[in-house]
């Protein structure tokens, strides 16, 4: 058994991605290529937008800290501490509206990489 502060994580990697030059991190919590299951804490500089990815699997996007906004074609959902969005099937981006981390839940059904992985 293996316990893991996401909330720790998730102040941890907000600090380095304000400090990032890519104004964002990322550390994967559970699963990896190897596996169905993914999770990964996401932390975004305000302002930062990660470039349009094609939906991997069933995904979540679960903000933890800040404020995102999901946007897929001509729709876009705005997310606070606690919310969980749904990433629908496609092409999606994620803009951080403020200094945002949110943790990143994937369950790969096509072998897909993962959007997130080595951001």
């Amino acid at each position: 058994m293996q316990k893991i502060s996401i909330d720790a994580l998730a102040k941890q990697q907000l600090e380095a991605a304000v400090t990032s030059t890519s104004g964002r991190a990322a550390d994967t919590v559970f699963g990896g290529h190897e596996k169905v299951l993914r999770q990964t804490v996401i932390a975004m500089k305000a302002g930062v937008q990660h470039s349009e990815h094609l939906n991997p699997g069933e995904a979540t996007l679960f903000v933890l800290h800040g404020c995102i906004r999901l946007v897929v074609e001509d729709a876009s959902w705005q997310g606070k501490p606690g919310d969980l969005l749904i990433v629908p099937d496609g092409l999606y981006s994620v803009e951080a509206e403020e200094d945002s981390a949110f943790l990143f839940t994937v369950g790969k059904t096509d072998g897909g990489t993962g959007a997130y992985e080595g951001s």
